[in-house]
């Protein structure tokens, strides 16, 4: 499986709708410089407190976003040896594909869980 996921209580629609977002957020970072990183920082900030889920699903994101950050960042520079450009695109393609996943398993009020992210924040 791509993700440990674990299901929870009943969600309202708008407590699912935030989950959503914590994880969606992050393509505003192909738009605005570090975006995948502030985005979900400011819904998890503004909502952690009034719902538990956005507080799990925010951290989930921060850690993932963070965890990608570091790499691109491995990436960029291997690209002095090329090796790191088939880095870049695979990441950019893998980093889409379990944002989306992400956001679908917290619409229906999953915990979704990233695989291969370090858990900064806890």
């Amino acid at each position: 499986m791509a993700g440990e996921m674990e299901s929870i209580e009943t969600l309202s629609k708008d407590e699912r709708m935030w989950g959503m977002f914590c994880h969606l957020i992050a393509f505003s970072g192909y738009l605005i410089p570090l975006g995948n990183l502030l985005g979900p920082l400011v819904i998890w900030m503004i909502k952690k407190d009034e719902i538990s889920f956005v507080d799990d699903q925010g951290k989930e994101s921060l850690n993932f976003q963070l965890t990608m950050f570091i790499a691109f960042i491995v990436s960029g520079i291997l690209t002095l040896v090329l090796i790191g450009f088939l880095m870049l695109a695979v990441l950019v393609i893998y980093q889409i594909v379990v944002v989306i996943m992400a956001s679908i398993k917290a619409n229906d009020g999953i915990r979704y869980r990233y695989p291969y992210t370090i858990r900064f924040i806890k």
